[in-house]
């Protein structure tokens, strides 16, 4: 969308139109707005995708939350501008399908990362700053949700991922609107920051796979970042290791020095062919650079002597626990033991108590990295104490150690006897955690909540042999709970 919008060349005057001629700053390059201000722009460029043989589109909601409309001022209109979007693109491809009810024609409500980030701090003297909270991106996510179900979306796109709690903010705001509204496919697209195959929070694909593992996901795939030849040994790793549908829409090709990009349409073609001709994926598209001359171009690529190209099939589902910091951890059997380093942990480190009530973190940190380099494979992180604010202090400790790459790579469990503190945390975590713990003690509806939360947020769970009346002390008692809880 915003490659064909560039085309027009457009204005200052152009983006605000009449209604927005008075709105104090700079507006030009608010693509979403356009959707108020200039219709029959964006409603031009979704039939010329849809003419060039599009099955999906994509409405134009990219930047269309309140973190990201903040910088132009125009919060309030974040429902207004997903609302109008979807119904503008869900006419033209109702108006596309009964022209051919044999391709009918989809639409996906395109949800982009923010231009903020909630595992990373923007100041590098600061590693716990956050000018983002998980409890505030999930707020504006569920406001652009809504919308776009209300608008009919068949699908909602979380796209261009470079940080996995933003993502992990989204699916929380998802699965919280789908208890009121239609349940739809959910499309998750993450971008890959360097030749390394990690995202620009870190983690590894592999990693990301197991932090929205909890989620109903559709598809996943890789957008932007590079072109289609660079994507390929991402794409491969996704295809061996994904029990969803695969997605890959690139750039066309790199950026030149001016910011353009070189890629013709049958060049790239080509090279996306590849993808097909190795059964890679089940949904192609283009990123950056890439217009409806490219799209038109990808009919013929999923034919073969007059017939589809047979669709790639989702890889197994996974049949074992796998946890993850920066890097994955399969709990498979041939692993019967997990080491977990408890260190962290001011019950049972007088040391680690002295340097948290010390604010020693640097020190406290150092705890953290022995332990991994001495082999934990999880590391336990407790901080209740009646002389701490447990807290803050929790939050405060998982941002700095997610500034760690060395020590963040390994998953970890969030423990304490306080639920709100495992709530804050997990709202801290990109990776797939462990809650450590919840019980039956409170009865079934304080368990099923709790439980509920942290599966939302992606957490695996250890639940204590515990029930409304009390520690099971003997084998018949403890699968009873068991057999309860589960």
């Amino acid at each position: 969308m915003g490659t064909m919008i560039q085309h027009y060349h457009l204005s200052e005057a152009d983006y605000r139109g009449e209604r927005f001629r008075n709105v104090p700053g700079q507006q030009k390059g608010n693509n979403d707005l356009l959707t108020l201000t200039t219709p029959h722009i964006i409603e031009e460029i979704h039939r010329k995708y849809l003419e060039a043989g599009a099955d999906i589109i994509e409405t134009n909601t990219f930047n269309a939350q309140r973190i990201s409309m903040a910088d132009y001022h125009m919060e309030d209109l974040c429902r207004e501008i997903n609302l109008t979007a979807a119904r503008l693109a869900r006419r033209l491809a109702d108006e596309y399908t009964a022209r051919c009810p044999e391709k009918p024609r989809f639409v996906a409500g395109s949800i982009g990362p923010t231009n903020k980030t909630c595992s990373m701090s923007p100041d590098v003297e600061d590693p716990a700053l956050r000018t983002l909270s998980f409890d505030e991106l999930v707020e504006a996510y569920s406001e652009q949700v809504e919308a776009l179900l209300d608008g009919g979306v068949d699908a909602l796109l979380v796209e261009t991922i470079f940080d996995t709690l933003n993502a992990k903010a989204a699916i929380y705001a998802i699965e919280r609107a789908f208890e009121h509204r239609p349940l739809v496919p959910l499309m998750l697209s993450v971008t890959i920051a360097d030749k390394g195959g990690r995202t620009l929070s870190g983690q590894t694909l592999e990693a990301f796979l197991a932090s929205i593992s909890h989620a109903p996901v559709f598809s996943v795939g890789l957008n932007c970042s590079f072109g289609a030849s660079d994507m390929l040994p991402f794409l491969r790793q996704l295809a061996a290791n994904t029990p969803y549908y695969i997605s890959a829409y690139p750039n066309a090709g790199l950026p030149n020095s001016l910011g353009g990009y070189d890629q013709t349409p049958e060049q790239m073609a080509e090279q996306v062919g590849e993808y097909i001709r190795e059964g890679l994926v089940n949904i192609i598209g283009g990123c950056c650079g890439t217009t409806d001359a490219y799209i038109a171009q990808y009919p013929a690529l999923v034919m073969h002597n007059g017939l589809p190209v047979p669709p790639r099939r989702p890889a197994a589902p996974y049949s074992h626990l796998t946890l993850s910091g920066l890097e994955p951890l399969a709990v498979t059997p041939e692993r019967n033991f997990l080491n977990i380093g408890e260190r962290c942990n001011v019950a049972g480190s007088r040391r680690f108590l002295r340097l948290i009530k010390e604010k020693n973190y640097a020190e406290a940190l150092e705890i953290a990295r022995t332990q991994v380099e001495n082999g934990a494979q999880v590391l336990d992180i407790n901080i209740d104490d009646g002389l701490l604010d447990s807290r803050a202090e929790m939050v405060h400790f998982l941002r700095l150690l997610a500034s760690e790459p060395d020590i963040a790579r390994v998953p970890v469990m969030i423990d304490s006897s306080r639920w709100e503190v495992i709530e804050a945390a997990l709202g801290c975590v990109q990776g797939k955690s462990i809650v450590n713990s919840i019980s039956l003690k409170e009865g079934e509806e304080v368990f099923l909540h709790r439980a509920t939360v942290s599966r939302r947020m992606g957490a695996a769970v250890v639940v204590m042999a515990f029930d409304e009346e009390g520690q099971a002390t003997t084998y018949e008692r403890r699968i009873e709970i068991a057999q309860r809880a589960y």
